[in-house]
């Protein structure tokens, strides 16, 4: 999870786009043809992967009601494709007074405000599993940059260089940053710039077998348990 490291924005050095072993040329996801396959993967991997995981979900939405008062679901609105607002759903993992602060910084290691049950819905991911429904919805992808809350949009549009470019595409559950290591803390502003980078780079490079690769390498990031709190 990101966390601004205060007193640094005003150090902010840009990187150059980084290369993430992906070869460049033109953008095919605006094409009509990889906008229907992009459409169409997303349903049917959301489809699938909500029959597979209802049971999980069912079991998940249980035992956080049982063990804090509050909602089931955290609901928060995000920026989507070209900065369209839309509202994201999660599991409630913190407590209900923490859920009510639209601008409360992101968990970090032993955050009191998380609950039990949710570091262990952190952990393994199981929190953002609700967001199978906002692919269905149309608001998510799978796969595509990670959405920010509102106001750290505001605040890395102003520091990082090309963060709005990444905006050209749908938010997604997973990312090529997030397989490629750029998953957890901010600890320096150059850790944003590397995370935008990758988003920017999968955009303009988008193809089927590329998301294949990237779902596949989430499965073993998400099994590692890597950097989630």
């Amino acid at each position: 999870m990101e966390m601004i490291v205060p007193g640094t924005l005003w150090m902010m050095k840009t990187s150059p786009q980084a290369n993430h072993g992906i070869k460049k040329r033109r953008q095919p996801w605006k094409t009509p043809w990889c906008r229907f396959v992009k459409w169409f993967e997303d349903t049917l991997i959301a489809m699938l992967c909500i029959l597979v995981t209802s049971p999980i979900m069912l079991l998940a939405a249980l035992i956080v009601k049982l063990e804090s008062r509050g909602p089931v679901l955290f609901k928060q609105k995000r920026g989507g494709r070209n900065g369209k607002m839309f509202t994201i759903y999660k599991f409630r993992t913190m407590t209900v007074d923490a859920c009510r602060d639209d601008k409360a910084g992101h968990a970090t290691p032993g955050d009191y405000r998380v609950t039990r049950i949710g570091r262990f819905l952190r952990a393994t991911s199981i929190d953002e599993l609700p967001q199978l429904f906002n692919v269905l919805k149309g608001d998510m992808s799978v796969i595509g940059p990670r959405p920010h809350m509102l106001h750290h949009d505001e605040i890395y549009r102003a520091v990082v260089q090309g963060y709005d470019r990444r905006f050209r595409m749908k938010p997604g559950l997973t990312g090529l940053a997030q397989v490629a290591g750029f998953r957890g803390m901010i600890y320096e502003n150059s850790d944003m710039q590397h995370r935008v980078d990758a988003d920017n780079d999968y955009i303009e490079n988008w193809s089927l077998w590329l998301d294949i690769k990237i779902l596949c390498r989430t499965v073993w990031v998400v099994v590692r348990l890597t950097n989630a709190y």
